[in-house]
């Protein structure tokens, strides 16, 4: 049933989305790197958190520690296990 309750979900607040798939611990960190222009969607930077994300978008999210490059492959209705939410995204190689 997930994969037909995921399919169903054609878009997703963009800190919504970092937050459920584990980016970030919370979704007050996940609204703030938006706000402070820390997210691109499809490379140009994200204004606001409410931002509508789907299945496609590619994501440049500078964490303090290094910057993830993800394109979105799913979107899940609630925050899951760390399993689950691997499957919401792939990772992009950024080298070059």
């Amino acid at each position: 049933m997930s994969g037909a309750t995921r399919a169903s979900i054609a878009s997703q607040r963009l800190d919504r989305w970092i937050w459920h798939a584990r980016i970030v611990k919370t979704r007050t960190i996940a609204a703030g790197l938006v706000s402070e222009g820390y997210v691109r969607i499809n490379g140009a930077r994200a204004e606001q958190p409410a931002h509508a994300v789907k299945p496609g978008d590619v994501l440049t999210i500078a964490l303090p520690a290094r910057v993830r490059v993800l394109k979105v492959t799913g979107i899940l209705p609630r925050r899951a296990d760390a399993n689950a939410a691997r499957h919401t995204y792939e990772s992009v190689n950024a080298q070059g």
